[in-house]
């Protein structure tokens, strides 16, 4: 399967997908975005994120080139031709092989170089559909090591974290560090030290049988899938409790994963240079892994190690 881009309503190679360098997505990150996923070709929770979008767009004082109806066509009709053979992934996870990324793009436009948001004229739609590539199946099976980082998150006072914004230095920072110590995610504090978030995911622990992550109110993105593994988890009976969390409270968890769009529910088995629990994918995690995957269709799991 191609990368295809949709620009502006255009179907465009990657290589000719060209856009202005005076765009203020690209001077300031004066821009939103989404990021979802498909499964069996269909998007999944596209309502939700195209209503993320908008809040995002509504937080940050700009118009969308396109309204929900318009974007969720020019999804379809890209993914549409998108379509082709894939090539054979002998390492990914059943449910991630042959499935698309698709990246929604909204920027403030291009303009005179300035802050000034007044100064930017015809705002850009921008869809990209690439294959996924998501972690592959040992990950599920086995876990990923995460650190917490020094870089800090943005203060709420100073960003609106419920805007999905493409201001994403602090992130790039926060990934930086946690490669740099053989860590494949990096998990954010805040100024009072306080857990609130992975680089691009959202973080959840378990402690006696409870299910427990950072409230919204922490300064934290609203995440999507986060939001689908707690109404699976209240279904399922888990007792579930938004509440600020400290680096040691994850370090003292008898399990841990990380959320998102592309990686679903990923264990989390190693903190900086400690094991997590028993230092394989939990029960309460695999458990919810399953529900998740019966909701999205598809593979429902793989065996963890006991």
């Amino acid at each position: 399967m191609r990368t295809l881009v949709n620009l502006d309503g255009s179907l465009v190679a990657p290589a000719e997908a060209r856009v202005s360098v005076f765009d203020r997505g690209f001077l300031y990150g004066d821009s939103v975005y989404e990021v979802i996923r498909t499964y069996g070709g269909r998007p999944f929770e596209r309502e939700a994120h195209l209503a993320r979008l908008a809040h995002s767009a509504a937080r940050i004082g700009l118009s969308p080139r396109w309204d929900a109806q318009r974007t969720a066509a020019e999804i379809d009709r890209t993914l549409a031709a998108a379509r082709g053979a894939d090539a054979p992934e002998p390492d990914a996870a059943p449910w991630n092989a042959g499935e698309r990324y698709v990246r929604v793009v909204m920027t403030r436009g291009a303009g005179e170089i300035g802050l000034d948001p007044a100064l930017a004229v015809d705002p850009l739609a921008i869809v990209i559909v690439q294959p996924l590539v998501g972690p592959p199946a040992r990950a599920y099976a086995d876990g990923i090591p995460a650190a917490v980082v020094g870089v800090r998150r943005a203060s709420p006072q100073a960003v609106d974290p419920s805007a999905k914004t493409g201001a994403h230095l602090t992130h790039v920072l926060a990934v930086r560090e946690a490669r740099a110590a053989g860590a494949l995610e990096a998990l954010l504090l805040d100024d009072a030290g306080f857990v609130t978030e992975g680089s691009s995911s959202n973080v959840f622990a378990v402690a006696g049988g409870r299910l427990l992550t950072p409230p919204i109110a922490s300064g934290i993105l609203e995440g999507v899938t986060r939001a689908v593994v707690l109404r699976l988890a209240r279904a399922e009976g888990v007792p579930v409790e938004e509440v600020p969390l400290r680096p040691e409270d994850l370090e003292r968890a008898d399990e841990l994963f990380i959320t998102s769009t592309v990686r679903e529910i990923l264990p989390v088995t190693r903190l900086g240079d400690s094991p997590v629990g028993a230092g394989r994918p939990g029960p309460l995690t695999h458990h919810l892994h399953q529900a998740f995957r019966r909701l999205a269709g598809g593979p429902v799991g793989l065996r963890v190690r006991r």
